[in-house]
């Protein structure tokens, strides 16, 4: 058995990627606002990928061949990537999480399953594998085994679902952003909303993912173009990691750490002056006029009843209220609506009526809205004080 390790520029650089992968995925699912559940499945989305890129490491560098047992482990992780991207976007959006969440994952549970022949082989099976891959030229192992490793011929064809469902499910995670862009009367390249702007962001950067895989896989046999992949993230990790050292509130909002348009708001000439001027019309506008009532209300309508840019707008949101424009919109909007279910004590209003009254066009939209900001549904809150 060939142990030997080599250690170079690339591989070293994706090893500090790895290391910073983990700390930024511990602290978007542990240390974040409890109320941003989007962090959680962000985090999960960046521990998958900093794990698969691991095994990358250990795999170019040969170190794999010191701890074998984990050769493919990280495999089922391919399938859940796509999943909790469309998740974290869904959930950035004001879409709380159905209970039927868990449908997406049951592809990669399958195969997880199925990995039990692959996992369970002695560790000559799994040192073939590797050399498969990456050093087609050494010897083989000869090795007697009582089962095969892949029973169905299934491995063949984990490279070609996995492009499949990465791409449906960015896909599925662009149409959201779109929408939603949309409903704030914007263009998808021109929002100057900073958390649509982030998910915009990051779901191209999942997308340039998809196309190396792509390429990579049609290029370069077995697994030897993977740390394209690797180097890639890496450096994806790092500028996040540079960010957040400079934003002390980066896990207290749904921000994506794949969103690498750095400086942005550094570069305005927005003074502390004109923010507060700015500020003091944004809640003139929501308290006073109640502009958040309107069924069309849009980041850019607002910044031209304020005689401002939607950027600098979007900016003092989110500098000063540590809020998007629509996480705004739905706070104002779901305390209104409270007002009115805690007035109507004859229940004569109906839900869709007072979601009307606040300024959704969706019924579904208000109660996701509704349950996010106060832990229930419009329902159950107006039992609640009915009791």
């Amino acid at each position: 058995m060939n142990t030997t390790t080599h250690l170079d520029a690339i591989s070293a650089f994706i090893f500090i990627g790895v290391f910073l992968g983990f700390i930024l995925s511990f602290f978007f699912i542990v240390k974040t606002s409890s109320n941003i559940r989007a962090n959680k499945y962000q985090g999960l989305l960046l521990l998958s990928l900093t794990l698969c890129i691991l095994e990358q490491f250990l795999n170019i560098t040969g170190y794999i061949t010191k701890v074998l047992v984990i050769t493919n482990s990280t495999e089922p992780l391919n399938l859940v990537i796509g999943p909790f991207l469309y998740l974290f976007v869904k959930s950035s959006l004001d879409q709380n999480n159905s209970k039927k969440d868990w449908i997406h994952f049951i592809l990669a549970l399958v195969y997880l399953c199925y990995l039990m022949f692959d996992l369970l082989q002695p560790d000559e099976v799994k040192y073939n594998s590797y050399i498969y891959s990456f050093h087609p030229d050494w010897p083989y192992l000869k090795v007697n085994v009582n089962y095969s490793n892949d029973p169905l011929n299934l491995k063949k064809w984990l490279n070609l679902a996995t492009g499949i469902q990465l791409s449906v499910y960015t896909v599925m995670a662009f149409r959201l952003v779109v929408n939603r862009v949309r409903q704030a009367g914007e263009s998808i390249f021109r929002t100057n909303d900073e958390i649509l702007r982030s998910l915009r962001n990051m779901v191209f950067h999942i997308a340039i993912v998809v196309l190396i895989f792509t390429i990579v896989k049609l290029c370069f046999k077995g697994d030897l173009g993977d740390y394209y992949i690797g180097t890639y993230v890496s450096v994806i990790i790092l500028i996040t990691t540079l960010r957040v050292m400079n934003d002390s509130s980066y896990f207290e909002r749904s921000t994506s750490f794949m969103d690498i348009d750095l400086g942005k708001y550094r570069k305005s000439s927005l003074t502390e002056t004109n923010k507060k001027k700015i500020l003091e019309s944004i809640i003139f506008e929501l308290e006073t006029r109640q502009y958040y009532l309107e069924n069309l209300a849009s980041l850019s309508e607002l910044a031209k009843k304020i005689g401002e840019s939607p950027h600098h707008v979007s900016q003092v949101m989110n500098e000063k209220l540590n809020k998007s424009f629509f996480e705004l919109l739905a706070s104002y909007r779901v305390e209104e609506a409270k007002k009115i279910l805690s007035a109507d004590n004859k229940n004569k209003i109906t839900v869709e009526e007072v979601s009307d009254m606040v300024g959704y066009n969706s019924k579904t939209a208000f109660n996701n809205a509704f349950k996010k900001l106060s832990g229930k549904t419009p329902t159950e809150f107006r039992k609640s004080i009915n009791t």
